[in-house]
């Protein structure tokens, strides 16, 4: 291949490997957050050497624009996979304060990754924008009440992409596990020339869908931080504040008890369970719930829902008293006839 010829073949096949097995490790990694500094290490070792990879895929020009995909030597067909793994490998930085230059760096990597795959005729997939626009200038100040709503789906047209979604999510375990069979069998060095380039073929595929996947989840990501930054502007706080220092959260079931996360718990094993208080908890060790901001709650809505909670919690304890209390009012009805007591607007 034309690689090889330029004598940058091992480099670039060990920097493509090196790349490609950090990604795998920070992916399948037991490091309970992706924080932690050893799987950071591994993110920027990982950049690094995709970053190397890429350059030299670039000055070899490997790939064109205007070629079939038969043209491609089987062993140069893996680094079209270079600008995948480099969008992979973007998102699991961090740093929040940059979190959206990381999103939309990685966007432009999974796009051009598609944009290529698209230009040598793999897969049959409608390429997303090349760019998320920012939200319009006249809508900076306030989301106006019909903004949401207004735009939401059809149901037929959701129910529609779940099936495609269903139907991704199927292709997408099939072709995992054709490619962990085919997997050993080709790094054993056993595989003839085309079943190299079937697997190949399969992998960029495979990240075809991861593509589209994650270019969805990072335009729906960058809505929701565009929006808090329009609404923060007034009174955003300084660079680097504690702000900035949210974790995501992963999605669970807030439930009002324990015996409440007891039973939810056990119907949806996926999906973790956390009482109020586990989550005012959790989010306090986090940084984000000071102790003083509990009671700067918004008056309203979150103060009925709590007064309604606290109210239920209370009927569920004196309920024998409420309910004796509740007879008694029905046979105090019963014998005064309804207006009984109320003189005020007697004639």
């Amino acid at each position: 291949s034309m690689a090889e010829g330029a004598g940058a073949g091992p480099r670039l096949a060990e920097l493509l490997a090196a790349g490609r097995r950090l990604w795998e490790e920070v992916e399948t990694g037991t490091e309970p957050s992706s924080g932690a500094p050893a799987v950071q290490d591994k993110v920027r070792q990982g950049l690094d050497a995709l970053q190397r990879a890429a350059a030299m895929v670039a000055q070899l020009d490997l790939f064109s624009e205007n070629e079939e995909l038969e043209e491609i030597a089987s062993a140069d067909l893996k680094y079209l996979l270079l600008p995948a793994l480099l969008g992979a490998l973007t998102l699991k930085q961090v740093d929040l304060s940059r979190r959206l230059e990381h999103l939309e760096s990685a966007r432009a990597h999974f796009w051009r990754f598609l944009k290529l795959c698209r230009s040598y005729r793999l897969g049959s997939f409608h390429l997303p924008p090349a760019a998320t626009s920012p939200p319009a200038e006249e809508d900076a100040g306030s989301p106006s009440p019909g903004g949401p709503a207004a735009t939401q789906p059809s149901l037929v047209a959701m129910a529609s992409s779940r099936q495609a979604k269903i139907e991704r999510y199927k292709q997408k375990k099939e072709l995992e596990n054709r490619l962990a069979s085919m997997r050993t069998f080709v790094e054993s060095g056993q595989a003839d020339e085309d079943q190299i380039r079937e697997f190949y073929i399969l992998q960029i595929q495979k990240w075809i869908n991861t593509s589209l996947e994650e270019i969805e989840s990072i335009d729906q990501e960058m809505v929701i931080l565009r929006s808090r930054g329009t609404a923060k502007q007034p009174s955003a706080p300084p660079h680097g504040t504690s702000r900035q220092v949210r974790t995501p959260l992963k999605p669970f079931i807030l439930t009002r008890d324990a015996a409440q996360a007891k039973v939810f718990g056990a119907g949806y094993p996926g999906l973790p369970t956390m009482t109020v208080d586990d989550w005012y908890e959790q989010r306090r060790r986090q940084g984000v719930v000071s102790g003083q901001s509990v009671p700067q709650r918004t008056p309203g809505i979150a103060d009925e829902e709590l007064q309604k909670q606290q109210q239920e919690k209370k009927e569920e304890e004196d309920d024998e008293e409420a309910l004796q209390k509740a007879r008694n009012w029905d046979d105090w009805k019963d014998t005064h006839p309804r207006g009984y007591g109320n003189r005020q607007n007697v004639g």
